[in-house]
């Protein structure tokens, strides 16, 4: 051993030669990469594809692979090797292989060769399914190779015998294998075995086929062979390497541990290289191998696929059943069994019979003693039927394996192969194999049609008598590996080993290395340990068969996602019901601020409330509610709610006795008083003592009101049974009015509903039942005590009884219904001549006027009242006379009898069918206008007319859409354009991965899922960034005011905003569900295809078991974000709805500017790059940038404080601020600002219209309270809170009702707190016209809707200024006042008839004070914009701007498109709800 040393000279440069590189390049100084990891194989004939390129050969142009397999290779076992060859010879070979092979590593992107089971096949398919497939994935190969036929298909693989199935096939692998002291490899507790491997490194993990188990549990070295027998063959390589690491050490103390494992590596290396090609080899073929000639540089040494497929099947045809075990002394070991069973050894991790490394040594001699099957075409059931089987099958066939990977890789034919080597090629079935029988032959011969030429390379080479093809291809193999080699031991030139050292090596056998590593002495093992020859000792007790061993462990198939499918589908009902909960959040949320709301409203509302002394039950299906019964002196009892407030009173006056029904069972707490003509009260009590203390003191006041109380018992049930409800009384009072109306309009008898045929006694009442004041006030919409239905019912009530009946109502009713002006003037006469002398005085005729004016809030103070009935009397000449005849009184209303004549009662409880008649029977209202006025208000309507078409409706169906078109056609391209982006991204983004990508395989895998995830993925990055320009307010207030506006409606920024959001939740939804599909499938697919798909993520290591899904939900960063953005978006959404912003805006305050984190788990969610490279940042940038700087000019701005220069509580819970105008602060009228109130404990930011004009120094705002924040804001201004508040304010920022001026005739609608931009739109009107500017607008329509004047008198004051400043009579103003009654009801007359003759006396309103007419009730837009377009035909179009709540502008813009029907004028509708 010492000549094998280095000399003394050389201790100061220990390594002295070119270290060979473990992953095999730089071998070939020529050629770098030969040999290197990865390398591709060297095709000895051409690639024989079906294509010529890489498709393979499948049914039916060559036989099924498993029957092939039984045809070639069954057959009887325990036939011995005709050359004695031992088992550790053919294990020796597969290491042998294992080392210049590798694992057989599956191919990217993953392609599947299936072998397909006959039916009926006893071991895979014993039940005769007929669907049994065995899963077959093709193996690596270049990519840059199966393009063309000029470069097929070519698999790669790393082939030097450089000992890296021993050191790893790199410089990292091998670290992981040292222990770095002592120059040795690392081992474990016991130092004979090596370290067990700690999963970090990338080995093969095959899965026990018999137990199941997988993990990295008994594997060691470098690459796990698969068995017991195999990984003993590592064991030894390991503890040589360690036996000459000790021996290094000690003759060479000083040396690093770098020194001795180089040393060690160097030598163990050299003795594998000469004991493969100068031992096992000839052993093996019987062949001597040729002599050494020195490296051939010029030599491919690669591996040719045809040496692969060949030199696994020849030995497999020598693999035995079972292994023996024995220890030195030749005792076989047999517990139960005398060897260890083969098939139930792949991948065993816990096998209890090699525990010891004695139990490796006893396996290594058994080996050594055992002769190995004969080389024949027999392969055993262990390998043929219960190989362990990839993927989802615990079992395949080793041969038809084989068989498909050479079909996989081109191999050619047999004659092709036997003509490359010299051989000569097979003419006949017979001359294949003589030593056959015939039925083996006749097998063979019918699944290739009996045609030799067809005949594959492996079955040939298996069937051959002498086997010289296979021996031919492997003994060329090895000495291209051997003399193509610089590392080669034999090199004298590489500086390796002197010529001493090289001999030595050549005389160390595979014995040595025995005897050097196990517990064996020399005598103990025989010299030549691949041969056994007789006299060897310890021969073998018998040959194996199977029927000496345990049975094999049948196959199963796996279910990947086994156990899974409950949890799968509980996350993808939580996903789904994400919104469901961030719903219920929301509304818990609304539910609070409607609580804090009301107590706000409360505390300002100061009234007192009383202790609730009762439940009342209204109804089975009512909620009962807390009452308390109020005992008045004037023998009343009043119902007050718990706010104090009377919701009915009962009236005793009539009744002689009062009857009262009490409940007998479930605790006596139900009780019943009854009220003939009207609904009962029925009040639950919480105990009976209650009840009876109630009864008590009912007793003693009906006592005292001399009335007597009938009191009777009975079940709670029947007590109920037996109420009068106010839903019955109601459905009662119903039929009274139907058929009422029925005999005044003589409407058909099928529509007033027949009783005849009705059994219930409360509905035959109807006729008979009487109407009390309050349902009589109830019916006309008037509170009870108003003046007029005292007047009213008073006159009704012949018999004085308090009640209505059917015949006294259907009198008054005839009168109004059918009665001519004189009978109608003179029932009104009648109404209110109080004292009934014949005569009405003027205090009389005031209060019928107030009467009506009651209707309207009580609008007119008494002194404009009084001026009213003065001029009245003036009017007509009766100035003189304090008292009026009927006669006078009708003479009064001469000028208004066609209104007279139209004029009814407006009930409530009449049914639709009767309206229409009514509505038959009357025309619209015309008046003479005022004096004047100016000469388009002649020509306005602002009553209803009669529509003109002069068109067909599908005429009529053209023009409304071309109208339609021209009106929205920035948006409709705007639209089109943003929706022709996103579905190109779409398309783009899913042809490419269902046609374009890179061979990953993922659109084979996952075709739907991937397309679907993938092309919403790209609409959603388009869409979440270019939807942040929509609420860039700065920069559209800016590009509105230039040409742009002309091509894009920045108007409808928020609209395309709300648009873009849903548009981005449906690719949300949609990629959520793609990628539902991905999880699953990506949990049901093999890890060879997943380190295919997610190269980056996952190594194919053979342990096959995908992750979970729920790896792929929460621990991935994609899936963890995906969840978060969807909790994210959820939350977003419910609170972003209609609902939820007008009750918590604060919620949607906060829940919006979620929108940062959103962005940044959306760039995290890509940043993975699991399947794409990140593309986010490319929709991305350019929006952000322009959006940031957008909002940092907003922030500039709300960081200055804004005083307040005056603060108003208006009526009608407006508050007016005014406050100072910051400087550079240019604005247009209609534009608006957003104000905050750091007072109010939060900075959210409200959006309200300037009410100001631009030439004001100051800025004003009227804001309703109608939210928390409004009410408190408004609080926060009341005259108890003397201490000034600052406002922070950001804009102003644009929208559509500053377009005003840019058309000739402009019409404003506004309604409720809406008519706040009008203000400052006409102030600045006036103000620009008293100066002679230059306006297109010539002309300009104000309609306010308002339900009462009162509420907003603060537009009234400026409608006032506005008409003192109009000179020029640009300004018509139209005033309807919607609380009033219907049209044509009494009342509403009477006040028209007050209206006109005030407006005609002194020009102006009575209710207003303004010169603006005002209406009664809601506008008619489409007969106005009809007049508009008679009156102005010269104008193209006019602009309608409307603002308000969204019934109103609804119906504007239904008016309008209804009008733009016609081929006129038509009209552009703006419109804002607020």
């Amino acid at each position: 051993m010492g000549s094998l040393l280095p000399s003394q000279s050389q201790k100061g440069e220990n390594i002295f030669w070119e270290v060979q590189r473990y992953d095999g390049w730089y071998n070939n100084l020529l050629h770098h990469s030969h040999g290197s990891v990865g390398a591709s194989l060297l095709r000895l004939l051409p690639a024989n594809y079906a294509d010529g390129v890489y498709q393979a050969l499948q049914e039916p142009r060559v036989p099924n692979a498993r029957q092939l397999s039984v045809a070639v290779a069954q057959g009887p076992s325990g036939l011995p090797s005709h050359r004695n060859t031992t088992v550790l010879g053919v294990f020796f070979g597969f290491h042998v292989l294992s080392e210049i092979l590798e694992a057989e590593k599956p191919g990217c992107p993953a392609e599947f060769l299936n072998i397909r089971i006959p039916t009926g096949d006893p071991v895979f398919d014993p039940e005769s399914t007929g669907d049994v497939i065995l899963p077959f994935q093709r193996i690596q190969w270049a990519l840059e190779t199966g393009q063309s036929p000029n470069k097929p298909r070519e698999q790669v693989r790393t082939f030097w015998l450089d000992g890296s199935s021993i050191y790893g096939p790199s410089h990292s692998w091998s670290d992981a294998l040292r222990s770095f002291s002592g120059g040795k490899l690392a081992s474990g507790p016991d130092k004979r075995f090596p370290r067990e491997t700690n999963g970090k490194v990338p080995m093969w993990k095959a899965l026990d086929p018999s137990t199941g188990k997988g993990g990295p549990q008994g594997i060691y070295g470098k690459e796990e062979p698969g068995n017991p027998f195999l990984q003993a063959e590592n064991i030894i390589w390991f503890r040589y390497h360690n036996h000459w690491a000790t021996a290094l050490a000690q003759a060479h103390p000083t040396w690093t541990d770098e020194d001795l494992f180089q040393h060690a590596r160097k030598r163990v290396i050299a003795t594998f290289q000469s004991i493969v090609l100068y031992e096992w080899l000839p052993a093996l073929l019987e062949i001597a191998v040729p002599e050494y000639k020195g490296y051939q540089q010029h030599l491919d040494p690669s591996l040719s696929p045809e040496f692969m497929a060949a030199a696994s099947l020849f030995l497999a045809t020598m693999v035995p059943p079972g292994i023996y075990r024995r220890d030195p002394t030749c005792q076989f070991r047999a517990d139960p069994y005398p060897a260890l069973r083969l098939c139930n050894s792949y991948w065993s991790r816990e096998s209890t019979r090699l525990q010891r490394a004695e139990d490796m040594d006893d396996l290594l001699l058994g080996m050594s003693s055992q002769i190995a099957e004969r080389e024949d075409n027999i392969v055993v059931e262990d390998l043929q039927d219960y190989w362990y089987g990839p993927l989802k099958y615990t079992r395949t066939d080793y041969v038809a394996s084989w068989l498909q990977r050479g079909r996989d890789i081109g191999l050619p034919t047999y004659n092709q192969a036997r003509e490359q080597f010299g051989l000569k090629p097979l003419q006949t079935w017979t001359d294949l194999a003589p030593h056959l029988g015939e039925q083996v032959l006749e097998r063979v011969a019918a699944l290739y049609a009996n045609n030799t030429a067809r005949l594959e390379l492996l079955p040939g080479g298996m069937l051959e008598a002498n086997g010289s093809l296979f021996s031919a291809i492997i003994l060329d193999q090895f000495v291209r590996l051997r003399d193509g080699d610089r590392f080669w031991f034999e090199n004298t030139k590489n500086g390796l080993f002197t010529e001493g050292e090289t001999r030595e090596i050549r005389n160390t056998t595979f014995h040595d290395v025995l005897v050097a590593v196990t517990y064996a002495n020399s005598a103990e093992i025989q010299r030549e340990v691949f041969v056994w020859h007789e006299g060897d000792p310890c021969p073998q007790p018998q040959q194996l068969t199977t029927q000496h061993l345990a049975n094999c462990t049948p196959m199963t198939v796996l279910d990947y996602f086994e156990g899974s499918g409950a949890g799968f589908g509980i996350i993808i009902v939580v996903l789904c019901c994400l919104p469901l909960v961030t719903l219920c959040v929301a509304w818990i949320v609304a539910v609070f601020r409607k609580r804090d709301f009301k107590k706000l409203q409360k505390k300002q509302d100061p009234s007192v409330r009383r202790e609730v002394t009762t439940m009342e039950w209204h109804g089975p299906k009512i909620d009962s509610s807390p009452v308390c019964i109020q005992l008045q002196p004037d023998k009343v009892l009043k119902v007050l709610d718990s706010r104090w407030s009377v919701l009915r009173s009962i009236s005793l006056k009539t009744q002689q006795r009062v009857e009262m029904i009490l409940s007998n069972n479930k605790g006596n707490r139900a009780l019943l008083l009854k009220s003939p003509k009207e609904y009962d009260l029925v009040l639950l009590f919480s105990e009976e003592a209650e009840r009876s203390n109630f009864i008590g003191k009912l007793r003693d006041y009906l006592k005292k009101s001399c009335l007597d109380l009938h009191v009777s018992e009975m079940k709670e049930q029947s007590l109920l049974k037996q109420a009068v409800t106010q839903e019955q009384r109601k459905k009662i009072l119903e039929t009274f009015f139907r058929h009422l109306f029925a005999q005044v309009l003589d409407i058909d008898r099928s529509d007033a509903g027949e009783l005849s045929f009705e059994s219930s006694q409360k509905a035959k009442e109807s006729l008979t039942c009487e109407l009390s004041r309050a349902e009589f006030a109830e019916s006309l919409g008037l509170k009870a005590h108003s003046m007029f239905v005292e007047s009213m019912f008073s006159l009704a009530d012949k018999d004085g009884n308090g009640y209505i009946s059917f015949r006294e109502f259907l009198d008054i009713l005839v009168i109004f219904m059918k009665g001519s002006p004189e009978e109608k003037s003179k029932v009104m006469f009648r109404m209110y001549d109080i004292d009934e002398n014949g005569f009405l005085s003027k205090e009389e005729f005031l209060r019928m006027l107030r009467s009506f004016i009651e209707i309207s809030n009580n609008c007119l103070s008494r002194d404009q009242a009084e001026q009213v009935t003065e001029s009245m009397f003036q009017a007509s000449g009766f100035q003189d006379r304090d008292e009026l005849t009927w006669e006078d009184f009708h003479y009064m209303l001469r000028d208004h009898d066609s209104e007279l004549r139209l004029t009814h009662l407006c009930i409530k409880g009449v049914p639709d069918v009767f309206k229409k008649n009514i509505q038959n029977r009357v025309s619209f209202i015309k008046k003479d206008e005022p004096k004047g006025v100016n000469r388009y208000q002649l020509h306005v309507y602002t009553e209803a007319q009669r529509k003109k078409y002069q068109k067909n409706k599908v005429q009529q169906k053209i023009q409304e859409f071309k109208r339609f078109i021209e009106n929205y056609r920035r948006h409709i391209v705007c639209v089109v354009l943003f929706s022709a982006i996103t579905a190109g991204l779409f398309v783009e983004r899913a042809y490419y991965y269902a046609f374009a990508s890179p061979l990953t395989g993922i659109a084979q895998t996952t075709f739907v899922g991937i397309i679907i995830s993938r092309g919403s993925a790209a609409c959603i990055s388009f869409m979440y960034s270019y939807i942040l320009l929509t609420m860039c307010r700065n920069l559209i207030t800016i590009l509105r005011e230039t040409f742009l506006n002309r091509y894009i409606p920045f108007d409808a920024a928020v609209d395309f905003h709300r648009w873009i959001a849903m548009a981005a939740l449906i690719f949300s939804v949609l990629h959520t569900a793609g990628h539902v599909v991905n999880v699953y499938i990506f949990s049901v697919i093999p890890l060879s295809v997943l380190s295919c798909l997610f190269s980056s993520v996952f190594m194919d290591d053979g342990s096959q078991l995908p992750q979970k899904y729920y790896w792929w939900f929460f621990q991935t960063i994609p899936g963890m974000t995906g969840v978060l953005l969807l909790v994210i978006l959820a939350v977003m959404y419910v609170f972003a709805t209609h609902h939820f912003r007008r009750v918590s805006f604060q919620g949607f305050w906060i829940t919006h500017h979620l929108y940062v984190l959103l962005y940044v788990l959306i760039i995290i969610h890509g940043s993975y790059a699991l399947i794409q490279q990140p593309r986010f940042h490319i929709y991305f940038i350019i929006p952000a940038l322009i959006y940031g700087a957008d909002k940092l000019l907003s922030l500039s701005r709300k960081k200055v404080e804004i005083g307040v220069v005056k603060a108003e509580l208006l009526p009608s819970g407006v508050t007016h601020l005014q406050f100072q105008r910051p400087q550079d602060f240019d604005y247009k009228s209609g534009q608006w600002v957003r104000i905050a109130c750091v007072a109010l404990g939060t900075t959210e930011y409200h959006p309200f219209t300037l009410t100001s004009a631009p030439h004001e120094d100051t800025l004003s705002l009227h804001i309703r309270a109608v939210g928390p924040w409004t009410t408190r804001l408004r609080e926060l201004y009341s005259p108890e809170n003397s201490a000034p508040f600052q406002l922070y304010l950001d804009g102003p920022f644009g929208e559509g009702h500053q377009e005003w001026n840019k058309f000739e005739v402009s019409v404003l609608v506004g309604g409720g707190i809406g008519v706040t931009p009008f203000a400052s739109i006409l102030k600045d009107l006036v103000f620009k016209s008293s100066f002679s500017s230059k306006l297109l607008c010539k002309k300009i329509y104000f309609i306010w809707v308002t339900r009462t004047q009162r509420q907003f008198e603060w537009l009234a004051d400026i409608i006032r200024e506005v008409e003192e400043a109009d000179r020029n009579d640009l300004v018509s103003v139209h005033i309807y006042v919607t609380q009033l009654a219907e049209k044509f009801d009494l009342r509403t007359t009477m006040l028209y008839i007050c209206e006109r003759h005030f407006q005609k006396v002194l020009n102006r309103s009575l209710f207003t004070g303004l010169r603006s007419i005002t209406h009664f009730g809601r506008p008619p837009f489409v007969p106005f914009f009809t007049s508009l377009q008679e009156v102005h035909p010269e104008v193209q179009k006019i602009g309608v701007f409307s603002c308000g709540p969204p019934g109103m502008t609804k119906s504007v813009e239904k008016a309008c498109q209804q009008v733009n029907k016609k081929d006129q004028t038509y009209f552009v509708h703006h419109y804002e709800n607020f």
